[in-house]
């Protein structure tokens, strides 16, 4: 029921690109533009500032998107109360997260889930992207949620949610609020995720695009979670490239800050891994509701 229009702008204001919006919501592009130039007329008011190839929101943008956000999650718990009333849901799932989306995306959702279908029991395992595969793989969970580039035959991946990977360092270090250049990256003492880690690959590829080769960076240490990385670095001046959900309220308490290093950035998505074929109702519902 969330207004098609309205619909269309948020994802664009997601995704920060008409393309990938379009590639989402499977029309064009000229029709994405077509919809957000609607809204813009009915508002008066510019959403979209254009940066060279990007877009980032304008201040009118910032506004309507926070409010379509809050009209967005209305419709979506008007939709499963209703639904709850005329269905009964009973079963289990066994879902299978990265560390990163298991410690600090799922909870909530799991929680306001639980909070709907209390007959519904979840069971989450966590592991790093390729333990997740192998689980699925395996049978031995129902679906996988990764942060993982690779793909593989096995599965079928649909697109869960946007995130950034993003170097950072305590605040008071000697280069906060400075903007690096890529090759700056070889003078650093650097910790990054284990082998296995989808951040860790994300990364790797990312820095690989740019020539950086990262078994030529100074790697410190290698550590299993974000939650150890975080810690390590507000006892030392090393850096790392850690997921900015992972990092939220460090930033916001002003105890990590982000490092800017210029024309370069690393955004990826977060995606649910499934067996293929048709999928249980079980599976979809939640799919529905984490969507």
């Amino acid at each position: 029921m969330f207004d098609y229009r309205l619909k269309v702008f948020h994802t664009v204001a997601t995704r920060l690109s008409f393309t990938k919006a379009s590639e989402e919501l499977h029309i064009s592009q000229p029709a994405v533009t077509k919809h957000i130039k609607e809204i813009e007329t009915q508002i008066g008011a510019k959403l979209f500032d254009r940066k060279g190839t990007s877009i980032q929101l304008t201040q009118s943008g910032k506004i309507l998107f926070e409010h379509a956000e809050k009209i967005r999650n209305i419709y979506r718990d008007m939709e499963f109360e209703i639904n709850q009333i005329s269905q009964q849901h009973k079963g289990k799932l066994i879902i299978g997260a990265s560390t990163t989306i298991a410690q600090y995306i799922l909870p909530e959702i799991l929680a306001k889930f639980n909070s709907y279908y209390k007959d519904i029991k979840i069971e989450l395992l966590t592991g790093n992207t390729e333990t997740i595969s192998t689980l699925l793989k395996e049978e031995k969970i129902d679906l996988g949620i990764i942060e993982g580039e690779s793909q593989s035959s096995y599965f079928e991946y649909k697109t869960f949610k946007p995130d950034e990977i993003v170097l950072a360092a305590k605040s008071d270090h000697p280069l906060a609020h400075k903007t690096l250049h890529l090759k700056d990256l070889y003078q650093l003492d650097l910790i990054f995720r284990e082998q296995g880690s989808g951040t860790l690959e994300f990364i790797q590829n990312r820095l690989k695009e740019k020539e950086i080769n990262i078994h030529e960076l100074n790697t410190v240490m290698q550590l299993g979670s974000s939650e150890s990385i975080k810690n390590y670095l507000l006892h030392s001046e090393c850096m790392a490239f850690l997921s900015i959900s992972t990092i939220l309220n460090e930033l916001k308490n002003n105890v990590l800050t982000v490092i800017d290093i210029k024309n370069f950035s690393i955004e990826r998505d977060f995606h649910f891994i499934l067996p293929k074929g048709d999928q249980s109702e079980l599976i979809k519902l939640f799919l529905r509701f984490a969507e």
